[in-house]
């Protein structure tokens, strides 16, 4: 079985956000792969070690990706992709994503592509979809459970709080939701045996692109932080007058909405 995974990097999720005359600040920045790609990763690692094959981690961005890729071999995957476009997208958006990534994706012989559901910086989902939709493939997102028996698959996908079972056949594309595994550690052997695998580098030209083909379809107009909470009050006094204050405050709060 052929598996491509998807994979973003992202910042850590622990890390302050900064924002600087419109733009994010990534000096000095810790990254780390897009947490719902770790799911996608450990499933195709699963899958791998089951139903046998190889597994390869695709990723866009520029070099210092190199670092989250060997991270993702180290887990186990067999072979690391990177697109690099630094010199050629300044900035791109979705469209760009899915345009690469298909461009790429279309000469390769896979069964099954799986992705985060969403990344953790722009949130939109769409990447997963769109990559379907360009290489003519069904697709099911934010899964919880992936069974695959010959080219039948039986998928359990979260919708809201509630579950959807759906049946289908390869090839096919699923991104992953949290709940789906729960992603390994890199162990020390895995470290060292990341060194030895392959880690290939293309840019737009070895995929018959360049700047326009990938142009970006959206702009972003304003990056900002949400404004700061008000510090809370503290009622004071006995219980009785605690609570008329508090009513009395909720009604104004009302009327302000």
């Amino acid at each position: 079985m052929n598996i491509f995974v998807l994979m973003k990097r992202t910042f850590d999720t622990e890390e302050k956000i900064i924002v600087s005359n419109g733009l994010i600040q990534e000096d000095g920045a810790e990254f780390i792969i897009n947490p719902y790609d770790e799911y996608a990763i450990e499933e195709a690692i699963q899958l791998r070690d089951a139903n046998g094959g190889e597994v390869t981690v695709v990723s866009i961005g520029g070099e210092e990706s190199e670092k989250q890729l060997r991270t993702a071999l180290a887990m186990g995957c067999d072979k690391a992709v990177l697109i690099n476009t630094e010199d050629d997208v300044e900035a791109g958006d979705q469209f760009t994503t899915s345009k690469i990534l298909a461009e790429y994706l279309k000469e390769q012989d896979f069964d099954l592509i799986l992705g985060g559901n969403v990344a953790i910086d722009g949130g939109s989902g769409q990447v997963g979809p769109r990559l379907a939709e360009l290489l003519d493939i069904a697709y099911v997102t934010t899964i919880t459970k992936l069974d695959i028996d010959g080219e039948n698959v039986t998928i359990i996908r979260d919708v809201e709080g509630d579950s959807e079972v759906i049946e289908t056949t390869l090839p096919l594309l699923v991104t992953a939701q949290q709940g789906l595994n729960e992603p390994r550690y890199p162990s020390l052997p895995g470290i060292m045996k990341a060194k030895k695998k392959p880690l290939d580098e293309l840019e737009l030209d070895d995929l018959d692109l360049d700047e326009d083909d990938v142009e970006a379809k959206t702009k972003t107009i304003e990056i900002f932080l949400p404004p700061q909470k008000e510090a809370g009050k503290v009622l004071q006094g006995d219980l009785d007058n605690q609570v008329k204050e508090l009513v009395s405050l909720l009604r104004n709060e009302a009327k302000v909405i």
